[in-house]
């Protein structure tokens, strides 16, 4: 065997059952080429026919398919189904689909990034298409279909932007609204709650003798289906939500309707929350910055990150830690704790001078 490289690309050459071939590696580097050069070598000894033929190594898009209707469909919820359908039928099939699972290298997922990176797409839009499609792969080497993953690397995403309200900014919101938007606005802010977890509660999630509201569920796209990383969490109620969820109607199911016992759609609540910034002069803002807005409030309070983290549902407490450096006044004040420090250490040395003294 030996290794060429002809273009860009990196080709294994060899001899089997007195015919010379060139296979395409996997991963378009020498170092690439050489470990598929290994992997060639150990089936060989082992007797295995290396001439990969369609059935053993499908086309991607074949493999697609079969990989949705068995693993995604059965593993995933209905809204992150329909993601993942969405971004291999718009974004990875009409590029990758007519390759076969082996042909795909990383050199043609730089190109894949590249062409997207033309359009008007984010760096963050185009890593979810990459995670989407390094999972499928993954799992086609897990069935056998595949001898190894090329490597995928995401694009970098600059640190996030995001707008939260100041507490006199959320005040003067509540004390001009009223009625369903004002008493989901106090909810969003008292709990961080996602919108499509706000739309989906119902009175059994709330337990009055213990303060206690239940997040269990969530709509998305209007399909109903359990919380982000399917976790169920228990926010403790504050005083003021408690009040107001006591006096509401509980003649419907959902806390929030328009009468007629449905959940609200969320682009009626959006249209609705963009009319009442408009009459009150206030910047656009969307639902999500009421969520935003309950974590900035409670990190300026001092509140622990991972108390945060548990609140809000996080998975991974690095997304919550973006919260960390919101409050100058927070790092002004744990810095003046040096002073406050030396203070002490003055006095207790004072007093221990005067009792010797004594």
């Amino acid at each position: 065997m030996s290794i060429t490289k002809r273009g860009k690309k990196y080709w294994i050459d060899f001899g089997f059952k007195g015919q010379r071939l060139r296979l395409p590696s996997p991963e378009n580097s020498l170092a690439g080429a050489r470990n598929y050069e290994a992997v060639l070598r150990q089936r060989l000894l082992k007797g295995e026919n290396i001439l990969v033929s369609p059935e053993t190594c499908p086309l991607f898009k074949d493999f697609a398919e079969k990989w949705f209707a068995t693993y995604v469909k059965s593993n995933n919820k209905l809204s992150e189904y329909n993601n993942k359908q969405s971004a291999f039928k718009v974004h990875l099939l009409p590029f990758f689909g007519k390759f076969t699972l082996d042909q795909i290298s990383a050199y043609m997922i730089e190109e894949f990034k590249a062409k997207k990176l033309k359009t008007a797409l984010s760096p963050k839009s185009i890593n979810k298409f990459l995670s989407n499609l390094r999972t499928a792969l993954n799992m086609a080497q897990e069935w056998g279909l595949l001898s190894s993953v090329p490597r995928i690397k995401l694009l970098k995403v600059p640190p996030q932007k995001f707008d939260y309200l100041l507490p006199e900014e959320a005040n003067f919101l509540l004390d001009n609204t009223q009625g369903l938007w004002h008493d989901m606005i106090l909810l969003a802010l008292k709990t961080g709650l996602r919108f499509g977890e706000i739309i989906a509660l119902n009175w059994e999630d709330i337990d009055f003798p213990h303060k206690l509201l239940t997040v269990r569920h969530s709509i998305v796209r209007g399909i109903m289906g359990s919380p982000k990383s399917n976790k169920i969490r228990y926010i403790p109620i504050a005083d003021s939500l408690s009040a107001m969820l006591w006096e509401k109607s509980k003649n419907e199911d959902y806390i929030f309707t328009l009468g007629n016992n449905k959940p609200l759609k969320q682009i009626y609540c959006l249209k609705m929350l963009d009319r009442i910034c408009k009459n009150l002069k206030m910047r656009k803002i969307g639902w999500h910055i009421f969520r935003h807005s309950f974590a900035s409030h409670l990190a300026n309070n001092g509140i622990s990150m991972k108390v945060i983290q548990e609140l809000l549902g996080h998975s991974d407490i690095t997304t919550t830690m973006r919260y960390a450096h919101l409050s100058p006044i927070t790092l002004r004040e744990s810095v003046r704790t040096l002073d406050n420090q030396k203070s002490v250490e003055i006095n207790l040395r004072h007093n221990y001078v005067t009792i010797l003294e004594k």
